[in-house]
């Protein structure tokens, strides 16, 4: 049984593990923690200093899945963050109850709309998220970073 909860710093080398074997699927994709992402070694910290919340799913012990939002750039919405999920437990339906959670919380906090950035090569999320709604904007942004990665732009209107 996976338990959704509410995200521990000290989730730091469980999440490190999950992003990083899901980085590996992509040939250049390089996880830097300390880099890069140092924010996964204190998540739920970092969570609240940007306005958010990050929950970890986890199955006897061990993370495999995630995700978080935070204040969008843009007013009145949030950003999605770091939704993955391990190899093992894709098409089980636990992306969608990660999602369903950050879009349930996003009703609660009356956002209007949910943000995300996602690696152009990440294309099989990038249909996870189109089937639920989300729609790729023209924009896209270089991070500079060891990956090479260049990100897509989506956004999901949110309606009462």
């Amino acid at each position: 049984m996976i338990e959704i909860r509410s995200a521990r710093d000290s989730d730091a080398d469980g999440l490190i593990r999950l992003i990083g074997a899901v980085f590996d699927e992509y040939p250049g994709c390089v996880l830097d923690v300390d880099g890069e992402l140092p924010e996964l070694r204190r998540i739920a910290g970092w969570s609240q200093e940007h306005a958010g919340e990050f929950f970890c799913a986890e199955r006897a012990g061990t993370i495999v899945g995630c995700v978080g939002f935070a204040l969008a750039h843009d007013a009145g919405g949030i950003e999605l963050k770091k939704l993955y999920v391990d190899a093992s437990e894709r098409k089980s339906g636990l992306g969608g109850q990660l999602l369903a959670k950050i879009e349930k919380r996003a009703g609660e906090l009356d956002a209007k709309f949910i943000d995300l950035w996602s690696d152009t090569r990440f294309v099989t999320a990038h249909a996870f998220y189109e089937k639920r709604g989300f729609v790729r904007g023209p924009v896209t942004r270089p991070l500079h970073d060891k990956s090479h990665t260049i990100e897509y732009y989506f956004r999901k209107e949110l309606t009462r």
